[in-house]
């Protein structure tokens, strides 16, 4: 996969434990998104559409600019 979607997976996680201290599972669910779905983002394997990015910033409480941030 590409390295963008593996460099904003991990972004993505780090951001949810440090904001969130959820779980994927917990986080998931509080943004109405399906765990494996979020899962596969985390790790890099999903092509995320830009609805999905704006869905997770917002669950994690930072704008777009700051969810890329380092990408």
């Amino acid at each position: 996969m590409d390295t963008i979607t593996k460099e904003l997976g991990k972004r993505i996680q780090e951001l949810r434990k440090e904001k969130t201290g959820l779980s994927q599972e917990k986080f998931a669910l509080e943004i109405e998104m399906d765990r494996s779905y979020f899962a596969s983002v985390e790790s890099g394997r999903r092509n995320i559409s830009i609805v999905n990015i704006k869905k997770i910033a917002d669950g994690l409480g930072v704008s777009l600019s700051e969810l890329f941030e380092g990408v």
